[in-house]
């Protein structure tokens, strides 16, 4: 993956970091001028001194120490510039490149998409982004890396031409060299250290929502001792990414110290010109090593640029509005109309979430299933998304507030309509009563809202969206008997007066009085 493809994976056009490389060109630039003047200006004022009073006084120093003064300041306006612009173009094409993965992620078919964890999606929308940034930032760098080593050969010039082609042979060669051991030397720890991450952060997330039970029943220590493996493979890996920088940091001084030495035994002109080539060396060197490391870090990151790049190869097409047109539904042999209400039975384990999770399009379904004639599989997602509404048994949560999850149902939703919703689940007067209303703050947990009453958030929130058919599992699991009545009464008038459908999956008695029709989950396969 070259340094464009890398820009363009970021999103980010060549021309948006052009300032901030033309600032660290300047630096570059500045930098070597600072080193050569110096010393040659140093050189030049020692022989001066030495070859007696009239030489000495007549030496003009006023215009090189003018000069000196003038690249220090060049180069620190510069490096300012160059940071300054390049963070700014990193971080808003992260930010675009978060939300377009983010988006792609979210379009892709649930049945057929990979089955990718939340640390594993967390991983590649945090750490691999970051360290995509990181060498977007060092895109200046590189460039500048290149002017230098140009301008230096320039200087080195003026020492004769057997050190001119010893320094550009030298030049040639190090990234060459560097590329070799920083693929040797970091490949395999860097994909251990990626895995280990990974792990890490997948055993943490896990770990994390059970982070109540662990606390109730003291189970701190299990939990760490869990963790520890990973964080110990972990800490190994990126010992030896730190050894190979170490390497590389030695190597890198004994290529500069031959590199100078070279051009010192070959240069043929005066000693001024002579200081001015080694410092140029010196500073050329310097520049290059700044590029090696960037092949080091790049080298330590292949695997995480190689995800980036396998998500950013999705489809995200935006597709139309999802068609609501109630369409009739079969499960196994027997056909149901639109509006009918289907109770689901059978024992724990059987397979009735699994009905429910196929006809929402989130898994694939292990029975026979149809929706509007035709199998669900052959069905397109925004099909039957447009179709129907699920209320799941276990009811994630957005962090906000309450209005910000029942917005979740479909564009435009109206303060009017969520109370309305919230009547008909029986949790408008527990919101009316606290201080912040609709604007009530929930976490992902649920925040203060118990078991029952973030289900009744969620079905509020199914009710909102309007769909043609109602996916309802265990919708009354964790109420008491009273408001239970009070939910199945309101649900079944709100059905009635909207002619939506009901698919049920209820352990309880109570939920499964709003259905007509039932079937018992092993005859549908």
């Amino acid at each position: 993956m070259t340094s464009y493809s890398l820009l363009a994976t970021a999103g980010l056009a060549r021309r948006r970091l052009l300032l901030a490389s033309l600032c660290a060109g300047i630096a570059a630039l500045a930098a070597i001028g600072l080193l050569a003047v110096s010393g040659w200006f140093l050189t030049a004022a020692a022989l001066a001194g030495s070859a007696g009073y009239a030489a000495a006084t007549a030496f003009n120093y006023l215009v090189p120490s003018a000069a000196i003064r003038l690249l220090a300041i060049v180069r620190t306006l510069s490096r300012y510039g160059e940071r300054l612009l390049s963070h700014k173009v990193a971080l808003e094409g992260m930010a675009d490149l978060r939300g377009s993965l983010f988006q792609k992620l979210a379009a892709q078919d649930s049945r057929h998409a990979p089955d990718t964890s939340p640390g594993e999606a967390s991983t590649r929308l945090i750490d691999d982004v970051e360290a995509l940034e990181d060498l977007v930032i060092r895109q200046p760098a590189r460039d500048a890396a290149v002017v230098s080593g140009l301008v230096s050969l320039a200087l080195v010039a003026f020492a004769g031409w057997p050190a001119l082609l010893f320094l550009a042979a030298m030049m040639a060669g190090l990234p060459f060299l560097f590329r070799r051991i920083s693929t040797r030397l970091t490949q395999a720890p860097a994909e251990e250290a990626a895995a280990a991450l990974g792990d890490l952060r997948i055993r943490y997330v896990e770990l994390a929502g059970s982070r109540a039970e662990i606390a109730a029943y003291g189970l701190a220590d299990q939990a760490l001792a869990e963790l520890e493996p990973a964080s110990t493979r972990l800490d190994r890996a990126r010992a030896c990414l730190f050894r190979a920088e170490a390497v590389q940091a030695a190597l890198l001084s004994l290529y500069g110290a031959v590199a100078v030495a070279g051009v010192l035994m070959l240069a043929r002109a005066s000693a001024p010109m002579v200081a001015l080539a080694i410092l140029a060396t010196a500073s050329a060197v310097e520049a290059l090593g700044g590029l090696s490391r960037s092949l080091l870090r790049r080298a330590s990151l292949q695997a995480g640029l190689r995800r980036i790049a396998s998500l950013n190869a999705l489809d995200a097409t935006v597709r139309g509005p999802a068609p609501r047109q109630p369409l009739p539904l079969a499960l196994g042999s027997r056909r149901f109309k639109p509006g009918a209400r289907i109770a689901i039975t059978g024992p724990s384990g059987s397979g009735k979430t699994r009905v429910l999770l196929a006809f929402s399009g989130m898994q694939t379904p292990v029975a026979t299933l149809t929706c509007g004639d035709r199998p669900l599989n052959s069905l397109a997602p925004e099909i039957l998304n447009g179709q129907f509404s699920l209320s799941p048994q276990d009811a994630p949560m957005l962090i906000g507030t309450v209005a910000d999850n029942l917005r979740l149902s479909r564009p435009g939703v109206t303060e009017a309509e969520m109370w309305e919703a919230l009547e008909v689940v029986q949790l408008d007067l527990r919101i009316r009563r606290h201080e912040g209303g609709l604007d009530m703050a929930v976490s992902e947990g649920g925040g203060i809202l118990s078991g029952g009453e973030r289900k009744r958030l969620s079905l509020a929130r199914a009710l909102l969206s309007q769909r043609p058919w109602l996916l309802l599992d265990e919708p009354s699991e964790g109420l008491d008997s009273a408001t239970e009545s009070a939910l199945v009464k309101s649900l079944g008038a709100w059905l009635d007066r909207t002619g939506t459908g009901l698919v049920l999956v209820s352990h309880r008695k109570a939920p499964l009085a709003l259905c007509a029709e039932r079937i018992d989950v092993t005859d549908l396969h």
